[in-house]
Parts: C-alpha cells; sequence; structure tokens
C-alpha cells in the first residue's frame, strides 16, 4: 500500500532533524532515515500498529522508532503519515 508523508509530518521530521543536527548533522540524517524507514513496515503491514491511545479510532494507529512515536491514518487506497512526535510530548500540535 501507498504511504503519504502529510505536510505536517514532514514538518515534524524537519524540526526533529533540525534540533539534532545542532549537536550531531550525521546522527541527525541517521535519525530521519530510521523514521522514514518505517514506512516501508506501515506499507506491508499498516495493521502492526498499534491504536493510539488518544484517539478511539481503529483506522489510527502508530509504531515506535526509538523516542519517537510515528502516528498514521489507514485509508482505503493510502495511508497517510500524519505526525512523528517525541514520546515525551503529550500534543499533536505542529
Amino acid at each position: 500500500m501507498k504511504v503519504h508523508w502529510t505536510g505536517t509530518a514532514e514538518k515534524h521530521l524537519d524540526s526533529i532533524y533540525r534540533y539534532i543536527a545542532q549537536n550531531s548533522p550525521e546522527y541527525a540524517n541517521h535519525m530521519v532515515d530510521r523514521l522514514t524507514a518505517r514506512s516501508q513496515q506501515i506499507a506491508a503491514f499498516p495493521l502492526s500498529g498499534r491504536s493510539v491511545p488518544e484517539f478511539e479510532a481503529q483506522h489510527v494507529r502508530e509504531v515506535i522508532e526509538g523516542s519517537y512515536r510515528i502516528v498514521y491514518y489507514i485509508k482505503s487506497d493510502q495511508i497517510d503519515i500524519l505526525a512523528v512526535i517525541h514520546g515525551a510530548q503529550n500534543t499533536f500540535a505542529e
């Protein structure tokens, strides 16, 4: 199934990169690569992620990569990555 990264999720990746790159651009690249690579798992096994506790929707799920939550929405024809948030955050704000 096709995976689409929403503008919000792309902004989150950019913010994660910029934050980590302040100390290590190499590790920032590595982390963004790890996060985006999870889309392959999501595409192959959309239901492998757990239901998101903040939502009561079966089609909103998440996978964990390191300290980050990758939140996605399963549609009939594609999967939308909605957000990439640090586990310490308790909000989906941009």
